[in-house]
């Protein structure tokens, strides 16, 4: 106990802190601390149960009949004893071979026998969408089969070629998949000067100065070395018992040494220039980086940088224009909880669930603690309103990682979806916990007057799938226009969420195509819709949820209107362009300057009757 109060001493602020004593939580994640166990009738933890029989259906779990159960991921080893084997896995969603449908790229893991080379690697995937419902794993042809111990990725066509790339993270080197157009990809990381090494975690493209080329942003989370590792009483730990409710688990991520965070500027030759430090962008802290977004949240046009830190307090970087940022993580609200404490920050979700046009943020959070709502005044200052808007309760019995906003009913008001799972396997050996190490997933249907109503679990269907959930990304993968879910997750197979909600309202989908100043997939766009006098915001973005990105056409809900009275496209290059929408359930493409110039209608090109003009 001496040594551990020394430690504790020892540590104050520095941004880290040793591990806790042996009658205190474990202080890898930090959180508000224990709470009353939650079971359901059936005296099962509420993170696994709580089903009811009858209710809404929103989803259906079709992973196994699209054909993406034949993959599975793996990490480490089932204890989990070191930190290593229990962050990631996230999976992006990208049309990869240029022909209208969502493919999936899922990353996977990797074990200690893969890494010292006496075992094949497991290897990511990548899901060609065969647009009849099923997928096709195509990631050894394509080349991105990444074998290293994976984490997170990101999609954004870096060079401008109008074919989207892939990022992934890893432990160890990362990978930048360049699009070939024929199907494939190259491993281009080293020669682009991007592959850094350690262990990264969520990653981010964004043109932040304005230079029509997309820039990278990659979070460090932990320096860990597999020759010392931090195990339980270790110097490598800090001599830390590493307990959560007195039971011995992993150590981390407090009380270990925090990886840096990188900041990449695109140099349009192919390669890339790290401006980290230069921008004071790099984390000095090292603190644990977890998710990362480049996204407008001032409303100034120019993308804002948010990086969701585990235990430790988040990164706000206001962009100042002419390629610098102002931290304003604290000034802004972001840093902290509404009680003034750091949490266990994972996921981050953007949208303008109010419809006043303001980008507000949910980041995900540990077990014993509550998922934040940051709403957003439009200035880039944010208030935690979690309680206030109904998400907070609900959530403290369950270990947030992957989130977004989503309008799965149509209505026209963004709803929020989390994917759960447990870090600790221990927790099963303790039923009296109330907790889980597999978790259900939570949805909130969003009231229109600030609140959200969580959507109850009925039993059979997609929100009653019980996984270890990590990376979560959205979009439209059947083209029909309703947001389905895709969740990775530990050590199984995926979970691919239909969007089977009995609604029928109507929607409009858009892909933006971005003209000479912008970058080409038009990341960093802003879209307005009016529709019934109501004004929707969407925004491009590349990253997101957890160490995952999603669909990047942006996607509106519109009620039972079958009509838009306008679109406002606020582009990378600063154009504001206004055009009105022909007809409604269509996912059109639009070229800056060009206006309309491609539609679809139920995934094929609209026929004559109903060709957008």
């Amino acid at each position: 106990m001496f040594i551990l109060l020394l430690l504790l001493l020892l540590t104050a602020g520095s941004g880290l802190r040793a591990q806790a004593p042996a009658n205190s939580k474990q202080a890898g994640m930090a959180s508000a601390g224990p709470q009353a166990a939650g079971f359901d009738n059936q005296h099962r933890p509420i993170t696994a149960g709580g089903f009811v029989k009858t209710g809404p259906i929103i989803f259906e779990d079709v992973a196994k009949q699209a054909g993406l159960t034949v993959w599975r991921h793996q990490a480490g080893t089932p204890e989990k004893k070191l930190i290593l084997e229990a962050k990631g896995p996230g999976v992006c969603l990208l049309d990869y071979n240029h022909d209208g449908w969502l493919d999936i790229y899922l990353v996977n893991g990797s074990t200690y026998d893969a890494l010292d080379g006496k075992a094949t690697p497991p290897h990511a995937a990548l899901f060609r969408n065969n647009h009849d419902g099923t997928f096709t794993d195509v990631a050894n042809f394509a080349g991105v089969t990444n074998d290293r111990w994976g984490y997170g990725c990101a999609v954004g066509d870096y060079n401008n070629d109008g074919w989207p790339d892939i990022y992934v993270t890893n432990y160890g080197k990362n990978r930048l998949y360049r699009n070939n157009h024929d199907g494939t990809f190259t491993d281009v990381a080293e020669q682009a000067g991007v592959a850094l090494g350690g262990w990264s975690t969520g990653a981010t493209f964004g043109d932040y100065d304005g230079d029509g080329k997309l820039d990278l942003f990659v979070g460090g989370y932990i320096k860990l070395d597999l020759n010392n590792p931090p195990l339980p009483g270790t110097k490598a730990a800090g001599y830390g018992l590493c307990l959560y409710r007195d039971v011995q688990v992993m150590c981390g991520p407090r009380g270990l040494q925090g990886e840096h965070d990188h900041l990449f500027h695109n140099n349009g030759d192919g390669t890339f220039t790290d401006v980290s430090k230069k921008l004071g962008v790099d984390d000095p802290n090292g603190y644990y980086a977890l998710g990362a977004l480049f996204a407008d949240v001032n409303n100034d046009g120019k993308p804002d940088l948010l990086v969701a830190n585990d235990s430790t307090p988040n990164y706000l970087y206001i962009n100042k224009g002419h390629g610098t940022f102002e931290n304003d993580s604290y000034s802004s609200g972001y840093a902290l909880n509404a009680d003034g404490r750091e949490v266990a920050n994972m996921g981050i979700a953007a949208g303008d669930y109010l419809n006043n046009g303001h980008l507000d943020i949910v980041n995900t959070d540990f077990a014993d603690d509550y998922n934040i709502l940051f709403q957003n005044d439009g200035t880039g200052f944010f208030t935690d309103v979690s309680y206030q808007a109904g998400i907070a309760i609900s959530s403290i019995p369950f270990v947030g990682f992957g989130d977004g906003f989503l309008d799965y009913d149509n209505d026209g008001w963004l709803d929020l979806f989390i994917a759960n799972g447990h870090v600790y396997p221990q927790v099963n050996q303790h039923p009296e916990w109330g907790q889980s190490y597999a978790q259900r997933p939570l949805l909130y249907h969003n009231l229109k007057n600030g609140r959200f109503d969580l959507v109850p679990a009925v039993e059979g269907t997609g929100l009653a799938v019980v996984s270890v959930g990590r990376g979560a990304a959205f979009g439209d993968l059947f083209n029909n226009g309703k947001i389905d879910v895709v969740i990775n997750n530990m050590d199984g197979v995926p979970v691919l969420l239909r969007n089977v909600n009995p609604d029928h309202n109507h929607w409009v989908e858009m892909k933006l195509i971005g003209g000479p100043k912008s970058p080409r997939d038009a990341v960093g766009s802003t879209v307005y819709l009016t529709a019934g006098g109501i004004h929707r915001r969407q925004d491009v973005l590349s990253g997101g949820s957890y160490l995952s990105s999603n669909d990047m056409r942006v996607h509106f809900g519109l009620g039972n209107l079958d009509k838009v009275d306008l679109v406002e496209i606020h582009w990378p290059s600063g154009t504001v362009e206004k055009l009105h929408l022909p007809a409604v359930d269509r996912i059109y493409t639009i070229t800056e300057g060009k206006g309309i110039t491609g539609a679809l209608c139920g995934g094929n090109p609209c026929d004559g009757n109903s060709r957008a003009h």
